[in-house]
């Protein structure tokens, strides 16, 4: 999990008595939702915290050593995860009549000491940077060594936006260029300018290099400047510092230089050429914009490490009453961190809460729908993804080769860290107001007394941190399912105490590890309520759908050809 941090995230030092499904399923009869037939409610009821626990308890054992994909311990992860499906009676939806969808990856470690970058303006000396300290780059092409000599193209945020009438690069020809971008999007209030102060995804520094190769640039510099970027410089170092991976022959990953630069570079880049860099900034956020073509040139030389490896998706279904090609989907990443080689002590990034618990909740529910009584009104799909932790790839990959066509899957509900530590009193569903289904969201919520929380931080963009925005992508409403920070018998700001205290000492850290008295009833309270919520989308005669004016809109329309 390398993004979203929601507030329900909580302290292993926390404690608590563990109730047996038994008494959980007592605690919370399900309700009689009129969508939901007494014989799925029941097996919604049936939804085991025990059985969640068995699952984590495996999933984070030190024997699939931290389940970095590609390697031995989230092989047993996935070959684990479909023996489980195939238990409960799931059907094989992967390839060739399997469980298992191939992802080809390939991963990327710049070899510092070999890279250089070197500014050449037209007028002046060059300025050499060190790597680290005034930059950071990958190269996502899969070579293991490359050469820049290229033109500097300012073009302010790097946005194309038609909703919005934006565009940076109106009369501007970046083929084969190096673009100078800025972190973050232009400054809003307005809720119908780029959603105001919430961060759209035109903001991601993940965008700016997917809009740069669709481009045709060779490169990106990246504005680093803080109160932008809503975190440190040392956050983009330490990220670049590590191996990266990325999908093989993806279309988007063609940068030889998808980098990063400090505030201050961009301050001598553009003032050795007589622009102020803090009011270029400025200017850049307000309509009438124009990109410039720096008398600057990027010689750059990056050597780079490469690997490359297979990891898999596990996917399995249910079976509907109709045979119409329409279906939900649930989804949770099975990957984490695997093992620090170079750490003294207790080096494996067990990930028990980050996401043996959404894997758990998963194959919970899988069971759930499989056992019922009656089948649902179409297909439920189930599908433990990879190498979330290397940037969403599985699931950015599911998304691009789904086993039906996108157009047909309905809604995406996804699990990311939902740490077991009680019942919780209200959810995390930040971004189902998006979607045309959030009016079952609100009353399943209140049916389960749950309180919906508003995401405490929109600037944030904790939207797009997840596998459900892999789906979203592709014009599927889709989001995460997470636990809020009211939690039953304690008031609301101990929920937040736990979450800054699980962040700071155990978030990608190898003390994320199972505790055997975890209380697992309230991931099993998330898993019926997500149930619920698959048996209502699925009873939907035609597909869940983005409201009007969403970000997401385009790609459901164009999936479905236009229409």
């Amino acid at each position: 999990m390398n993004r979203r941090l929601t507030l329900a995230c909580a302290s292993l030092a926390w404690i608590a008595p563990a109730f047996t499904g038994a008494q959980m399923n007592q605690a919370n009869a399900i309700p009689e939702l009129p969508q939901v037939p007494a014989e799925a409610r029941q097996a919604a009821a049936a939804i085991d915290a025990e059985k969640i626990r068995a699952h984590v308890r495996f999933l984070s054992d030190d024997l699939l050593e931290g389940r970095g994909p590609g390697l031995r311990g989230a092989e047993i992860a996935s070959q684990y995860i479909a023996s489980q499906f195939m238990l409960s009676g799931l059907k094989p939806a992967g390839e060739n009549g399997k469980y298992f969808q191939k992802v080809p990856l390939l991963a990327v470690h710049t070899l510092e000491d070999k890279t250089s970058f070197t500014l050449e303006p037209k007028n002046g000396g060059p300025i050499q940077l060190k790597y680290g300290e005034d930059y950071v780059t990958k190269d996502e092409t899969g070579a293991t060594a490359a050469d820049i000599d290229a033109p500097i193209v300012f073009v302010g945020y790097g946005i194309e936006a038609p909703e919005y009438q934006w565009n940076d690069f109106k009369g501007v020809d970046v083929k084969g260029k190096v673009l100078l971008v800025i972190v973050n999007e232009p400054p809003s209030q307005d809720e119908k300018f780029f959603k105001g102060k919430a961060l759209t995804y035109y903001g991601r520094w993940t965008y700016k290099y997917e809009e740069a190769a669709r481009r045709g640039a060779v490169g990106v510099l990246i504005v680093h400047r803080t109160d932008l970027a809503s975190y440190g410089w040392e956050v983009v170092r330490n990220s670049q510092a590590i191996e990266k991976s990325y999908l093989q022959n993806d279309p988007l990953s063609t940068l030889k230089a998808a980098s990063w630069i400090q505030m201050e570079v961009a301050r001598k880049l553009l003032g050795g050429v007589g622009i102020d860099a803090d009011k270029a900034i400025d200017a850049a956020g307000k309509p009438g914009f124009k990109a410039i073509e720096l008398p600057v040139r990027l010689k750059a030389h990056i050597a780079s490490r490469i690997r490359k490896y297979d990891s898999s998706n596990v996917i399995a279904m249910v079976p509907g009453v109709s045979d119409k090609q329409q279906a939900v989907f649930f989804t949770a990443h099975y990957d984490h961190l695997g093992i620090d080689p170079d750490m003294k002590g207790d080096n494996i990034y067990n990930g028990a809460a980050d996401n043996a618990t959404g894997c758990g909740i998963l194959l919970e529910i899988a069971r759930a729908f499989a056992e019922s009584k009656i089948k649902p009104a179409h297909a439920v799909y189930f599908a433990a993804v990879t190498a979330e932790e290397q940037g969403l790839l599985g699931s950015e990959y599911l998304g691009m080769h789904p086993p039906i066509p996108s157009s047909r899957i309905s809604l995406d509900l996804n699990y990311d860290m939902l740490m077991p530590i009680g019942i919780p009193l209200s959810a995390d569903v930040s971004g189902a107001e998006r979607t045309t289904f959030y009016s079952v969201v609100q009353s399943t919520a209140k049916e389960l007394h749950l309180e919906l929380e508003p995401d405490p931080t929109p600037g944030a963009g904790h939207y797009y941190r997840s596998d459900h925005f892999s789906m979203a992508r592709f014009g599927v409403p889709a989001f995460s399912v997470g636990q809020g920070t009211l939690f039953e018998g304690h008031d609301p700001e101990w929920g937040l105490n736990q979450a800054k205290d699980f962040v700071a000492k155990h978030y990608h850290q190898p003390s994320d590890e199972y505790h055997h008295d975890w209380d697992f009833s309230g991931n099993a309270k998330m898993a019926q309520f997500g149930f619920l919520l698959g048996w209502q989308a699925s009873a939907m005669p035609a597909v869940v759908g983005w409201q009007s004016g969403d970000e997401f809109e385009a790609a459901r329309k164009k999936s479905m050809g236009g229409k």
